[in-house]
């Protein structure tokens, strides 16, 4: 039996993507509502133990229900594709905010990282918390970018009042 070279990442990847879109979702309960498969199904899922994937007639009413697409994104990255917006999120002068959510990610993602290396071991548990901060600093940088992609439709943004 030949291996792929990956398999066991690309698997993470997309368990880790399933957990945020049933979160997002707003839950194992809610998700089941959404998709009409069972709690314990959709348990199964987001059990991080389990090697269970979801069925794609649970991922797309899924993603329609959160507006996003995660699992539909990680499955194209496996696949070394990316998705490309159609358009840019228009420039309002959110982009300090923006900006300021990316900067408080990446300190959570480092608070994460140095908590769990600390000891010089990283348990499943830490990979776990590590995992989901590491998907919101993902977060917030596609909405830093998107409206950064906006800025750059505008001709640019003053960030700053009477800004030049």
């Amino acid at each position: 039996m030949t291996m792929v070279p990956n398999a066991n990442a690309r698997h993470f990847l997309l368990k880790a993507k399933q957990r945020d879109l049933i979160a997002a979702a707003g839950g194992i309960e809610r998700a089941a509502e959404v998709c009409s498969y069972s709690k314990s199904a959709v348990g199964r899922w987001a059990n991080a133990d389990s090697h269970e994937l979801m069925p794609l007639d649970a991922i797309f009413p899924l993603e329609e229900e959160t507006g996003r697409c995660d699992m539909s994104e990680a499955i194209a990255a496996a696949r070394g594709r990316r998705f490309a917006d159609v358009e840019a999120v228009p420039a309002n002068g959110s982009v300090m905010a923006a900006h300021a959510e990316a900067v408080v990610r990446m300190g959570e993602l480092m608070t994460e990282g140095a908590l769990a290396f600390a000891d010089g071991q990283l348990t499943p548990a830490e990979s776990a918390r590590i995992d989901r901060a590491l998907a919101k600093v993902g977060e917030g940088i596609d909405e830093y970018r998107k409206i950064l992609a906006g800025a750059k439709a505008a001709g640019g943004l003053k960030v700053v009042p009477g800004g030049n």
